[in-house]
């Protein structure tokens, strides 16, 4: 489907699911700003990361509100919900779903209560032991109901259990609300070792914004300095939309506090750096940087060491627009060969649109890609993705080329076979209907209808993103998983939908 900042993503046939993106998370802490307004524009920038609801928590001091609820940053917020959340403090999420469904009751921040007053809660990635932690929630609440009864006091515990949200960020800020004897820090630094999976947290209460990121730092997280206040963002592309500058990444294993008295850095883990690659290949913008590489630098590298596994005679590299732009540039200069725009896309498809009718339906992507038929008329191709997934959208694009009068096409796609599942925070398609799975690269080819198809190495995906090779996940492609799983009935993604 078309994103909400006007490229397409892989979802050009809304019948073939790609790989969907993580989620957004912006804090923000800044005495005097309209922080809510802030935080707007920070979701914006990282609207691609999630486009399925949005919220913002803001505190005043004495109360946290806040608003939220399905659909993209621009329809779920206007100047009078933005009115209402006044602040010096302020988190905002922007939510696709990795645990838990895709329901009003799962949109983010979280919210719960503390010994101190009020935590708000919100997550970027995905947490590979939730049922371990949903044990936890449930032992904790016992506990506090046999202390309540034990003082004569009324419990709550009946109500929370039935709570209607199934996410795993709800576990975590029920384990962060649920300890009365410590402070939110305290209490976050004993809870967060025994986290397991990719987390990138940006959390508050009345009075100071927090942010925290699993020690293998699956998912970026960075800080940025405003002239009165601080800044943190999942991406520095959420930095520069507001104005701040860039200071570092938030390291992976590190809790930061941000309040009146100044920065304070907790390390809860030791770092054992395991970046996702997949940020590099398409899931962050091009305009941002993560551990020091500009992400389209590394996309375009990628085009160029594609073009040197995968060289093929041929007249124009055009794109798959536009993930597929940065690496068509670089096979374009690498081999020599002209880079065109043989694609045109309709950037008003939103997420949502009119069912098609059957006829529509079986035209696949014309309904967001359409082809310059001028230009591919009697051309050798060579069309650059960033990936394959199910393989139905390629597919169908190879078709429309040949019907336009391409004389060949060759497929070169800058990142390798995708053959497993991500567990923290990338919801691609289940492995039985990963066509790389099943399938060589001739047999794919084969299928696409494609002349030549060609994936870049791990080794040369790797390369171009200058990281060393043991500080990335690349489990989407070598089924190494650097954050052990659970066993197969303690994992997936409506796993607290169902009874315990």
């Amino acid at each position: 489907m078309a994103r909400s900042d006007g490229r397409l993503s892989h979802e050009l046939d809304p019948h073939d699911k790609g790989p969907q993106d993580a989620c957004g998370v912006f804090g923000v802490w800044a005495p005097g700003e309209d922080v809510a307004k802030l935080a707007y524009y920070g979701l914006y920038a990282l609207q691609h990361r999630g486009q399925e609801s949005a919220g913002i928590a803001a505190s005043n001091g004495r109360q946290i509100l806040v608003y939220r609820d399905m659909g993209l940053v621009s329809q779920v917020f206007d100047e009078t919900a933005l009115e209402t959340l006044q602040g010096h403090i302020a988190v905002g999420h922007c939510r696709y779903s990795t645990t838990g469904g895709s329901t009003w009751e799962n949109a983010q921040p979280t919210l719960g209560p503390t010994a101190g007053g009020t935590v708000a809660l919100a997550h970027n990635g995905n947490l590979t032991n939730t049922a371990d932690l949903r044990d936890m929630v449930v032992d904790d609440q016992l506990l506090r109901e046999e202390r309540n009864i034990a003082h004569g006091r009324r419990s709550r515990t009946r109500a929370t259990l039935k709570s209607t949200s199934t996410n795993d960020t709800s576990l975590v800020t029920a384990l962060l609300a649920g300890d009365p004897d410590h402070t939110l820090t305290a209490t976050a630094l004993e809870l967060f070792p025994k986290l397991k999976g990719a987390f990138s947290f940006v959390f508050m209460d009345e009075n100071t914004l927090y942010a925290a990121r699993d020690p293998q730092g699956v998912r970026p997280l960075v800080l940025g300095r405003l002239e009165r206040g601080w800044v943190v963002a999942s991406e520095s592309a959420g930095l520069d939309i507001v104005g701040a500058s860039m200071v570092r990444e938030v390291e992976p294993g590190e809790l930061i506090a941000i309040d009146e008295d100044g920065l304070r850095s907790y390390r809860f883990a030791e770092t054992k750096r395991a970046g996702c690659v997949f940020e590099y290949v398409y899931l962050a913008r091009p305009d941002t940087t993560i551990n020091g590489k500009v992400v389209h630098t590394a996309r375009v590298q990628m085009g160029r060491v594609l073009a040197q596994e995968h060289p093929v005679e041929a007249d124009l590299v055009i794109p798959t627009p536009e993930s597929g732009t940065p690496a068509a540039v670089g096979y374009a200069e690498e081999s020599g060969i002209p880079f065109g725009q043989g694609l045109v896309k309709n950037s008003y498809v939103g997420r949502t649109f009119i069912q098609p009718s059957d006829t529509i339906r079986q035209l696949g992507i014309r309904l967001k890609l359409n082809p310059l038929r001028d230009v591919i008329r009697g051309k050798r191709l060579i069309v650059v993705d960033d990936s394959i997934v199910r393989g139905n959208t390629q597919r169908s694009l190879v078709r429309m080329l040949r019907e336009a009068g391409a004389a060949e096409i060759h497929v070169r796609i800058s990142s390798p076979p995708v053959k497993w599942p991500c567990f923290y925070g990338i919801d691609f398609a289940s492995r039985a209907e990963l066509i790389a799975n099943g399938l060589d690269t001739a047999d794919i080819c084969a299928s696409l209808g494609a002349d030549s198809l060609g994936y870049i190495s791990v080794d040369g995906m790797i390369g171009a993103t200058e990281q060393p090779r043991n500080q990335l996940c690349t489990a989407c492609f070598t089924g190494e998983y650097p954050i052990e799983l659970p066993s197969e009935d303690r994992l997936g993604k409506n796993l607290l939908e169902l009874p315990l």
